[in-house]
């Protein structure tokens, strides 16, 4: 009897405020702009809607049970460290991840210089082909709070097997 392979999908959304004086990282590229983002780690919005997207259908559970707020040894904490400790403890049940779908959504700064960069990082640390991870940048036509340039929100689609 052949092996049947199961397929997950799941979403994730972040967002996060802008901050006078922090780094802004999207994606694992540091980003020149005016602003950074706030949070408790380096508040890569992007790798944290990645990471929700892979942990919700293999592990039942999200970034913020996983790397809580209230843990300081997450404090400042690159987020691709928390993205390959997701990744293997997804491993580790048995999925493997097929693709990543997302959307940075963003009045500014204009993240198309970046988006190949943004690809390679995370096709490395995802161990999946660059091929398989689509990063797409969209405004809200000056609408909400990203129109209002206030922060950057990221949703990630991830399709995993097992």
């Amino acid at each position: 009897m052949k092996k049947m392979i199961r397929v997950k999908t799941g979403i994730g959304f972040d967002v996060h405020a802008f901050e006078k004086g922090a780094d802004l990282f999207l994606g694992g590229v540091k980003i020149p702009y005016k602003y950074g983002l706030k949070g408790h780690s380096d508040a890569d919005v992007l790798i944290h809607a990645i990471i929700d997207a892979i942990v919700s259908p293999a592990l039942a559970t999200d970034i913020g049970k996983l790397f809580p707020d209230s843990d300081d040894s997450y404090k400042g904490i690159d987020s691709k460290i928390l993205l390959k400790k997701s990744v293997e403890m997804v491993r580790d049940k048995g999925f493997e991840i097929c693709n990543i779908d997302t959307v940075i959504i963003a009045q500014e700064p204009k993240i198309s210089p970046y988006i190949f960069d943004m690809r390679e990082i995370l096709s490395e640390v995802l161990n999946i082909s660059i091929e398989d991870i689509t990063i797409k940048g969209t405004t809200t036509e000056y609408l909400g709070f990203t129109g209002r340039k206030e922060g950057i929100a990221a949703v990630a689609i991830a399709t995993l097997i097992y």
